[in-house]
């Protein structure tokens, strides 16, 4: 019998995923009994966020009426019509094609799948959420980040921008809200981003995950809505607004011209009929949730705005660690002032602390800079005892290995 090993493709080496990664040191230091504060998943549901109650009784209901069954490759009738009004109130028009996927995330590989081939690039917000290059190393295309400027509130740096472009260059990402900034792009800023794309014949795919989540009454800008005419898929799901990352249920709203998307379109298709369907009962919930109130938003909002504030209070406390204030999401990405890389830093604050964050380079930044990603879902408690411990744990660092 051979007892050679079985060799994993290349296309997986490159894949990382630090926000589940940095898990396995937790893991170890948790066995040891140590006091763990986890500020690193996303993952609303493990705090005290609850989705609304209409939206569960109507996927509930589904399943008791036997919608158990496949849907339709692209999602069920009513959900893809509460997909478009909500297109329609964010000013979305030329709509060419909805599709509802397994979490955003599927929409997501799904449209790179179905643009980028080997070699090819697409330009990735650097910081950014980790999806996007794992996705192009499974592709095998070269990565092309462009940065966000921290000094600017981290909004896209449009001349980084139109440095990086070149002939191999298919798409451009924006993440708005960002994922692991918290900032909101400004309408200037989008404009001249709406305007580069369709300059250089480029897909916009719009990651707007977060889009309800968002601070002090500032708006945002859906970037479709900026020009009907440019090729945009903008990606939603009922995730974070709503409270469900667990029914791993999003979509894509493919909008723009016709003759110049009809092919891709097609090409999306061929793939989500070969993947059968997303999860059928969930897309009962989504006309509930997204014609609904949303008065679940206002007692989150509440809480986040003041476990925002206190995030950026207590971290710009700490000399030698600054904090651009969030306007959107559950997010901060602060700046620390140390000389070795983030990594080693967040490794000796969990093993030392029990508080879990993930390190900047999980998400790509300015080289030279050193960050962590916090997550400010937690209840108040949690929080104002893992900054403390990150302040004193930040002082003896710097005596100790620096």
């Amino acid at each position: 019998m051979s007892n050679l090993k079985i060799i994993p493709a290349i296309r997986t080496e490159n894949i990382t995923y630090a926000v589940r990664d940095i898990i396995v040191l937790a893991n170890e230091v948790a066995k040891t009994g140590k006091e763990m504060l986890y500020l690193n998943i996303g993952d609303p549901n493990i705090y005290d966020f609850e989705p609304p109650r209409a939206m569960i009784e109507a996927t509930y209901k589904a399943m008791l009426d036997n919608k158990n069954g496949y849907s339709p490759s692209s999602g069920i009738r009513p959900a893809l019509d509460s997909i478009e009004r909500e297109a329609d109130r964010k000013g979305i028009k030329n709509v060419q094609d909805i599709f509802i996927t397994t979490g955003a995330s599927e929409a997501i590989e799904l449209a790179l799948t179905a643009l980028v081939n080997e070699g090819e690039n697409v330009l990735t917000p650097t910081p950014g959420y980790p999806l996007y290059t794992a996705i192009s190393s499974k592709l095998q295309a070269m990565e092309n980040p462009y940065y966000l400027d921290e000094d600017n509130g981290w909004q896209p740096d449009i001349e980084d921008i139109k440095s990086k472009v070149n002939d191999k260059t298919k798409a451009i990402i924006i993440i708005n809200p960002n994922n692991p900034t918290g900032s909101n792009a400004s309408y200037e800023t989008l404009k001249s981003l709406v305007d580069f794309a369709v300059e250089h014949n480029l897909v916009i795919l719009a990651d707007e995950i977060y889009d309800k989540l968002l601070f002090d009454d500032v708006e945002l800008t859906s970037i479709a809505s900026i020009n009907p005419n440019a090729s945009v898929i903008t990606f939603g799901g009922l995730s974070k607004n709503y409270m469900v990352p667990g029914f791993r249920i999003g979509w894509g709203i493919v909008s723009g011209e016709n003759e110049i998307l009809v092919d891709y379109i097609e090409a999306i298709n061929k793939m989500l009929r070969a993947r059968l369907s997303a999860n059928h009962p969930e897309q009962y919930g989504i006309p509930v949730a997204l014609d609904g109130d949303n008065e679940h938003l206002v007692l989150a909002m509440e809480k986040l705005t003041r476990r925002r504030n206190m995030t950026v209070e207590m971290l710009n406390a700490i000399d030698g660690i600054s904090c651009i204030k969030p306007e959107g999401a559950f997010y901060a990405f602060p700046k620390v002032d140390i000389k070795n890389e983030d990594s080693h830093f967040i490794s000796e604050l969990i093993k030392e602390t029990g508080v879990v964050v993930v390190p900047g380079s999980g998400f790509g930044q300015q080289p030279g800079t050193r960050h962590f990603r916090v997550v400010f879902l937690p209840q108040d408690e949690v929080l104002e005892k893992a900054y403390k411990s990150i302040g004193s744990f930040y002082q003896k660092y710097k005596n100790e290995f620096e």
